[in-house]
């Protein structure tokens, strides 16, 4: 229970709380795009079996692995990109702590 409420704490209240914080103007456009960090969960189709509950995302699946996750870093750093970058780190912070939870 507490692993779930953590991990989608962060997947959903993280984003939230750097919209309203950083990007008050436009705070449902910002949050909308970081919440599109999600779909890179869309690699866990590729695993066998889709969803296991005691495997840890990170380094695992490909748009999990530390190759991806320099790009997502490195997508901080033009403006342009920023949000959409901010969305991936905080996933993989997400999925992150839901591995050292497990």
């Amino acid at each position: 229970m507490l692993q779930s409420f953590v991990h989608y704490g962060i997947h959903f209240g993280l984003p939230l709380a750097i919209a309203i914080l950083f990007y008050k103007k436009y705070w449902i456009k910002a949050y909308c795009i970081m919440i599109l960090g999600i779909l890179i969960d869309l690699d866990h189709l590729l695993a066998n079996p889709i969803f296991d509950p005691i495997r840890c995302s990170i380094n695992f699946h490909p748009l999990h692995s530390y190759y991806a996750i320099a790009v997502y870093l490195l997508l901080l750093i033009p403006k342009k990109t920023r949000l959409l970058g901010l969305g991936l780190v905080i996933h993989i912070i997400a999925d992150t702590a839901d591995c050292g939870l497990m």
